[in-house]
């Protein structure tokens, strides 16, 4: 499994619509094939910055997510919001701890 952690800082203008294209597209996105899990996420002390945490069967279909037209659709838009450069990994557990 793959966990993709994505960080975006927006401006406080983008933030709206930031919203409104997750919302708008947050089904297709956990619907797309291979994607197992989905969240939202903000920062307790920028409201400004979102996170994306998304799980995934294998590293081709993440892949297969950022080569789609569903990402062209929601990214093309999305970075246009961004006040800074946005920070993106890829991870995999290592250790698990009960």
């Amino acid at each position: 499994m793959i966990i993709r952690i994505v960080r975006m800082h927006f401006t406080q203008a983008g933030v709206n619509e930031f919203l409104e294209i997750f919302n708008r597209h947050k089904s297709a996105i956990r619907n797309f094939p291979g994607c197992l899990h989905l969240q939202l996420l903000v920062d307790v002390d920028d409201k400004t910055v979102f996170s994306t945490l998304s799980h995934w069967d294998e590293p081709q279909s993440l892949e297969n997510y950022r080569k789609s037209e569903l990402f062209g659709q929601v990214w093309g838009r999305v970075k246009t919001l961004f006040s800074e450069r946005t920070q993106a990994f890829s991870l995999e557990k290592f250790i698990d701890v009960e």
